[in-house]
């Protein structure tokens, strides 16, 4: 999970590129960067930490340019370096800044490919550089022509031929342009907006449409799965669909955690679709358990408060703030190490025990993973004095990983990964626990677009559109562990 964005403008666009990565903050909070053009010269600017930490006013001071991307990460599938923070760059041909979020599914083999056939080096182990230099060579390829919006979406559509995965890409093409394009499944999300400057357009393309409104920004549209958008350095827009025929299947969990609620996805509002996550969650609570005895319904902040209201007022049953969040801890699903998310829930949040003493309250978390910071959250509750505690998700069982840009851990470290749902009940200690059911979660996305036939819910029901092998999910188990990256930071 990563946030990227891309400004083609008629001014200086750094500050606009800063304030636009501390909006997609909470899509990566382990390293940031900025990529500017000035002329003939690229300004690039990254490192490890949050937006306001990697960048000062002398480093912002460098970064000249009308047209620039910026990158904000957390670490996936073991690429969790500081030389491999984003963007990334190669300098043949032309130069080219790249930015990344997502995962790739065919990584070995194009590194492979890469050495083999096409005598490229990759100096580190994330698949976007992988990635950047599958396109530098797809450009090369074209390079004999000259660098027309044709040739360029030729190059894409190479691309989209030899990686498999899910991927929303911008690049910086030295002396032409921007380029962002999205995987042929349209996994990842990606964004296009418009402002008019005087007589002129600017550009920007993102991961989510909050970027825009901060910005001021009109969202023009979602790119399309598989569509490329090139914007030259003087503001002209072309694009066109480079791969077709694969099935349209957005990542479900943008609408469960990862996007934020003011965003605009696929069409459909993100605040919007939790809405109905809650109103779901309450049809099953009153189906399997009508006399269910709640007298708060209480959120685990931030993202579960949504689908909570909504759950609340559909039981009838007062909704109540038990927690407060210290909002200087980072989000725990995202943290790289066990012992980090363990230590960091007692720091992240705090329980009121006039809202929780002698009562039987239903917690809502909008999703479960490893249950390490569900367990303490029941405990805190009993702790202030809950009588009975309920837990409920917004979410189904995550059984199984997540491979396209979602650290979600090897399956061994899910609690419910080969468990019922009496099993993780007692594993968390909770007196009752609740799932949405996957229909009723696919229902409460679809019906804010009717035209979103399919999803990726690959981390509930086990099955990953762009197909994959068993060989691979070993890898992800062996990279993913916390026991792996424990052993990477003692290397």
């Amino acid at each position: 999970m990563c946030g990227i964005i891309g400004i083609v403008g008629t001014t200086e666009v750094a500050s606009a590129l800063y304030d636009g990565l501390t909006v997609l903050q909470h899509r990566g909070q382990d390293a940031a960067g900025i990529a500017t053009v000035d002329g003939s010269h690229l300004r690039l600017h990254k490192g490890r930490g949050l937006v306001r930490d990697v960048f000062n006013q002398g480093a912002m001071s460098q970064l000249v340019g009308h047209i620039g991307i910026g990158h904000c990460r957390y670490p996936t599938a073991g690429s969790d370096r500081v030389d491999e923070a984003q963007p990334f760059y190669v300098n043949s041909p032309y130069g080219i800044a790249f930015g990344h979020n997502g995962n790739l599914v065919n990584t070995e083999a194009l590194r492979k490919e890469m050495f083999e056939d096409d005598r490229r080096h990759i100096n580190t182990d994330s698949d976007s550089e992988v990635l950047l230099n599958v396109l530098a060579h797809e450009l090369q390829i074209q390079e004999h022509m000259a660098l027309t919006p044709d040739n360029l979406f030729k190059a894409v559509a190479a691309l989209h031929a030899r990686a498999r995965g899910g991927y929303a890409c911008i690049a910086l093409l030295l002396g032409y342009g921007l380029l962002a394009f999205r995987d042929p499944n349209g996994i990842r999300p990606l964004v296009l907006g418009e402002r008019v400057v005087g007589s002129r357009h600017e550009y920007a393309v993102a991961s989510e449409s909050v970027a825009f409104d901060v910005l001021g920004f009109k969202l023009m549209r979602d790119v399309a799965p598989g569509e490329a958008v090139f914007i030259t350095d003087d503001g002209q827009l072309f694009t066109r669909h480079c791969a077709d025929g694969a099935m349209h299947a957005p990542c479900i969990f943008e609408y469960v955690y990862l996007a934020r609620p003011d965003s605009m996805i696929e069409n459909v509002s993100v605040y919007k679709a939790r809405l109905r996550m809650g109103q779901r969650l309450a049809e099953k609570i009153k189906r399997e358990r009508p006399d269910h005895g709640i007298d708060a319904v209480i959120p685990i902040p931030d993202t579960a408060r949504t689908a909570a209201s909504a759950l609340a007022e559909a039981l009838g049953v007062p909704f109540r703030e038990g927690f407060v969040k210290n909002r200087y801890v980072g989000r725990t699903f995202i943290m790289p190490g066990q012992g980090d998310r363990v230590k960091s829930v007692r720091r992240k949040l705090n329980a009121i025990p006039l809202e929780f003493r002698k009562k039987n309250v239903l917690l809502v978390d909008d999703s479960i993973v490893r249950g390490t910071t569900s367990r303490q959250i029941i405990q805190m509750a009993r702790d202030a004095g809950a009588r009975q505690v309920y837990f409920a998700s917004a979410a189904p069982p995550v059984r199984y990983p997540n491979v396209y840009g979602i650290d979600m851990p090897s399956a061994h470290e899910l609690i419910a990964a080969g468990k019922t749902d009496a099993e993780v009940q007692q594993q968390l200690g909770a007196d009752w626990l609740v799932y949405q059911d996957l229909a009723d979660l696919v229902w409460a996305v679809q019906d804010g677009n009717e035209d979103l036939q399919h999803f990726d819910a690959s981390c509930f029901d086990g099955r990953y559109v762009t197909g994959l092998d068993q060989h691979y999910l070993e890898q992800i188990e062996l990279l993913r562990s916390d026991d792996a990256k424990a052993a990477r930071h003692c290397a």
